[in-house]
């Protein structure tokens, strides 16, 4: 590594130091060797695979620098955005509300106040959410029945509201005190959907509203999210898989990105950027899992998410890998990530920049969720 380090260090000096020698020996013969020499670096240090290394070093020196502390990054910080804090009011009609929202809500009324959304995709009941926020503050998303009237809504924001006094941050016990025990299973027809006994999340039926709410098992047990959707939405999706289609696909990949930010912004570190690139490398990585009956971070050919991102020539500092199989939402894969402690860590990373999400699904439509983070 020393010699290998020498060398660069000579072919830069002999770079710079070119057109300074040209000068001071103004002999044709120099000259015409000169540029000889001078021909000879240029096509070495245009070398694609020399690039890569100076990249791959000097990625591997900025993350030592930062770990030490020492690196001073003269790129602006991006700073997050100031927001207007939103005074919740207390649920007129429904037991919840979120930004002061309740179902039922057309629309209309909902962008008068809030503007048009920011995204709309397709969900797992064969409508969409419409998701709306200011840089990721003030995060939430509606899905609008065949009349626009609010049928769904979701949020992993300070903007939970309820006439029990239930809100973001309130513990598991205070839930179950005010809401009692919560459901073991849903019947549609002559099916009961069993929930997990010790899920990291409670369901109940409140005035025709099915109520998930999402715990924080690194923070004591306290309510982290909330979906409320309406009982006659819910009983219409009759499997617990929605049928696999690329409308789908792409509306669980911005769906999580989405979710991944809002947490992020919710820890007061700034939002990750979309890239095309990495989501490539992760929908790969879906379909492959997905076809060939397998779950895990190295594939069948022995390959890291490290070696896939660099064979198909994404350039990395600072990289990591989330997966998640099986949950039959963005919103719950997303829930279930922010549970498992590396998988958190990954979300929540000051360092990441960018982050791609590649979904696929099996034959059975299950899903495979793939989130692949990095810098550069």
């Amino acid at each position: 590594m020393g010699r290998f380090f020498s060398i660069l260090v000579m072919v830069f000096l002999l770079y710079v130091s070119g057109p300074i020698i040209k000068q001071k020996f103004a002999n044709a013969d120099y000259v015409k060797e000169m540029n000889q020499v001078e021909s000879k670096l240029n096509d070495v240090l245009n070398n694609p695979e020399l690039q890569a290394t100076f990249a791959s070093l000097s990625g591997e020196v900025k993350q030592l620098l930062e770990q030490l502390g020492l690196f001073i990054d003269k790129q602006p910080k991006e700073e997050l955005q100031d927001h207007k804090k939103i005074t919740l009011e207390t649920p007129a009609d429904q037991v919840f509300s979120i930004h002061n929202i309740e179902l039922g809500a057309t629309k209309d009324e909902v962008e008068l106040n809030v503007g048009q959304a920011n995204r709309e995709t397709l969900n797992e009941y064969g409508t969409k959410w419409y998701a709306y926020h200011n840089h990721y503050q003030n995060f939430f998303m509606i899905m609008y029945d065949d009349k626009n009237q609010a049928a769904g809504l979701y949020t992993n924001q300070d903007l939970v509201a309820s006439n029990k006094g239930i809100k973001l941050g309130s513990t598991k016990e205070t839930v179950r005190d005010a809401l009692g025990d919560p459901l073991t299973g849903i019947q549609k027809g002559l099916t009961i959907f069993q929930i997990q006994e010790n899920a990291d999340y409670d369901v109940y039926l409140l005035d025709d509203v099915y109520v998930t709410i999402f715990y924080d098992k690194h923070e004591n047990n306290t309510v982290t999210a909330i979906q409320l959707i309406n009982k006659d939405v819910e009983q219409k999706k009759h499997e617990l898989y929605t049928s696999a289609s690329q409308a789908l696909k792409e509306g669980f990949e911005y769906q999580l990105f989405d979710l991944t930010n809002a947490s992020r912004v919710e820890h007061q570190l700034p939002i990750l950027s979309w890239d095309d690139h990495v989501r490539e490398t992760a929908r790969k990585h879906s379909t492959d899992m997905a076809v060939h009956h397998y779950f895990d971070h190295t594939n069948l050919k022995g390959q890291s998410p490290f070696d896939r991102m660099k064979e198909d020539h994404i350039i990395f500092y600072l990289a990591g890998e989330n997966l998640a199989y099986g949950q039959f939402s963005s919103i719950f894969a997303h829930e279930g990530l922010m549970n498992s402690l590396g998988h958190r860590e990954n979300i929540l990373r000051k360092g990441y920049k960018y982050l791609g999400v590649g979904v696929a699904f099996n034959d059975q439509s299950q899903p495979y969720y793939t989130e692949n983070f990095y810098a550069k």
